[in-house]
Parts: C-alpha cells; structure tokens; sequence
C-alpha cells in the first residue's frame, strides 16, 4: 500500500477538505436517534454508517472522522432507553476506527479519531472524571492508530484545554474546534481569547464548527485570525459549519438549538452547494486550510467544497465523473431552458432561491432558556 500523507504534509501543500454530517444525517435515514445523538449504528447497523462515509469519500473528502460523535461512557449512560443494549465507550469507538479505516483505504483519504466534550465536566466541572472520560475515548484511537485526532464541539475552552492534556499522550496531530460564534464561549471567553488559548495547548489546528451559519462562522474566524496574528500564534484555521441557514440565532449561546424548528423541520433551511461553494471561497480567503462540514452539512455540500478548492488543491474527485461542478451535464438535458444552465457558474451565483412555502417566515423567533447539558 502506498504511503499516505499525514494532515501537516497536506495542509502544508494546500487546504483540505473533511468529511460532513454523520449523525443528523443518519437520523434522516433511520439510523441514529434524535436527542441523543450517540453512534449506536457503528455495532447495529455499521452497513449504513459505511455506505454515508463511502459517499464522503466519493465527494472527495482528504479526511475521514470516526463516526463516533458523543461517545463517551457518561453520555451513553444518562441517554440509554431501558430496553436498549449497555454499549461502553470503547465498543463505539472502536468499531468507528475499524470501519473508517477500511473505508479510507478503498481511496486516498486519511483517518482522523473525534473526541467529544463529556458531562463529568458540563454538569460537575469534574476534572479528573473528565480526564478519564477523555482518556477513554483516546484510547481505541492510539490502538488503531487513527492519523490524527480531533477535540470538537466544545463550548468551554477550558475544556478544550483539559482535553488537549489527554490528547498529546497519542503523540499525533491535534486539531480542535469550537461550537462558538460572536458571543464567544459558555463561561463568558471571547472569540479572541478561545482562540489564543486553544493555540496556546499546542494544537496544530484550530477552528469552530456546527451551531451557527455560515456568515457567522466566517465573522468568528475573521476575529480568531486577527487574535492569533495579534499574538503571534500560527496554527491552521479549520470550519465545520451547519449545513443549514440559520442568521437569527447569531446573539445565541446555543446557537441553532434555540430554533423552534430545530432538529426535525430545517429542511427548508439547507444550504444550496452554490452557497456552500460561495463560502468555501470566502473562508479560503480568510486563512482558513481545513474545510469540512458538521451537522446537516450533506455529501454534495462536501462535493461542492472539494470542486471549488480544485484548484488549489490539485487532487482528483471522484465523484467529478458524473457531477462536475455547476451542472455540466445539464446540456444534454431534454429542457431548453436547463441546457442554458450548463456550467453557468454566474448564472448559479445570481439565480434568486425559493423556498416553496409562501405563506412561512424566513426567519424565526429562537426560544428563551434553551441550555445544553
């Protein structure tokens, strides 16, 4: 087998594109629960966990994330249903590092070991249940021996920070993100200092992901860089954002959590691959090397970055076969009007969006008092 690049020599040569939404989207298709949110389908039903993470890497995905979102012992405790199996950490965790490895391998992708925040620290700030936590979830990550790891979906940097701790026994590459937007951190950190004090673990990357919309990642990351350069920090930007619009709920701590219509109704929301190829653009400009997706974020969303960062990035993307960017094939449509379409890349920027729903409003009003724990 040939010798892969690690993360660093990949972002050293250009910017990357990650994987996207794993559990919202295998809810979608029957195999995560709603709430919860945790990787039962990795040991019930790993054949739709592989087939989500093949189209990953069909849309040309340089990274693969274990599909093993909140698996952590505390977690799977206080959310398992009476009439369900007793699964540890471990079990998920390791069955995540087997399947997305195996999946990487049928292309040229690289496996990256997710970890993520634990309630010995959002409910007690219990620092030694929380290291264990941590520790527990590291663990099948070394003996499989993932390419690098990853802390994300943290809203406390002291978190990260602990978590980073843990991290560094792997002796890999870590990255770690944040789920914060304008407002900054759970405990009242600003955007500039979690950013400063997530490069100061010694992380190699560093970014935000899920929670808000794109608009309001990019304005974060833009205070970030300027934090970082201020500070004379260098590590490489990463985002994750939602695949979904979601403008109103920027002054909110929970960000898209507060929607009424969240989870189960933000269809209406989705993000079009054109705006995706518009952001994966701007972030570019902004500094940013890592691009991947969190929840809602779909495989033709991660296609969409992969075909745009194309020139940069100089790889092939498989799926370009059968959908190149902007609809090449649209003139061979049967349509007159669609063959005009035909990789009309002004025409696909300018085109005005409809929702199909005449009668909804295009924002909503986010509920009061919405906490995470």
């Amino acid at each position: 087998m040939v010798q892969k690049k690690s993360i660093l020599e990949l972002l050293k040569e250009g910017p990357v594109v990650g994987d996207g939404s794993m559990c919202m989207t295998l809810e979608k298709r029957g195999y995560c629960r709603a709430g919860p949110w945790t990787p039962e389908a990795v040991v019930l039903y790993p054949d739709g966990v592989r087939q989500l993470l093949r189209e990953y890497l069909r849309a040309g995905s340089d990274v693969l994330q274990t599909p093993c979102f909140y698996s952590s012992d505390g977690k799977l405790e206080v959310t398992r249903s009476e009439d369900s199996p007793v699964f540890k950490t471990a079990d998920f965790n390791k069955a995540a590092c087997i399947m997305a490895r195996e999946v990487a391998n049928e292309g040229e992708a690289i496996v990256c070991g997710s970890l993520s925040p634990v309630i010995s620290w959002s409910r007690n700030r219990d620092k030694v249940g929380a290291r264990q936590e941590f520790q527990k979830q590291l663990e099948p990550f070394i003996e499989h021996n993932v390419d690098f790891v990853l802390a994300e979906f943290f809203n406390f940097v002291e978190e990260v920070e602990l978590c980073v701790e843990v991290m560094k026994s792997a002796k890999k590459p870590i990255a770690v993100t944040m789920r914060i937007g304008e407002m900054g951190d759970e405990a009242g950190n600003s955007v500039e200092e979690c950013a400063v004090r997530m490069a100061k673990t010694g992380a190699d990357i560093i970014g935000v992901n899920c929670m808000y919309d794109i608009n309001t990642n990019l304005k974060t990351l833009k205070r970030m860089k300027k934090a970082l350069d201020d500070a004379d920090l260098h590590p490489y930007l990463m985002v994750q954002p939602l695949g979904f619009r979601c403008p109103e709920v920027e002054d909110e701590i929970q960000g898209y959590l507060t929607l009424p219509d969240a989870p189960l109704a933000l269809d209406s929301r989705v993000l079009t691959r054109t705006e995706v190829h518009q952001f994966t653009r701007a972030a570019y400009e902004l500094g940013v090397r890592y691009i991947g997706g969190c929840c809602g974020m779909e495989p033709h969303h991660i296609r969409a970055i992969a075909q745009e960062l194309a020139p940069e990035r100089k790889r092939k993307i498989p799926a370009d076969d059968l959908c190149p960017a902007y609809g090449y094939f649209l003139k061979y449509s049967a349509v007159n009007w669609n063959r005009k379409k035909a990789s009309n890349k002004e025409y696909w920027n300018t085109v005005n969006i409809g929702s199909g729903r005449p009668h909804c409003s295009s924002t909503n009003v986010p509920h009061e008092n919405v906490d995470l724990k």
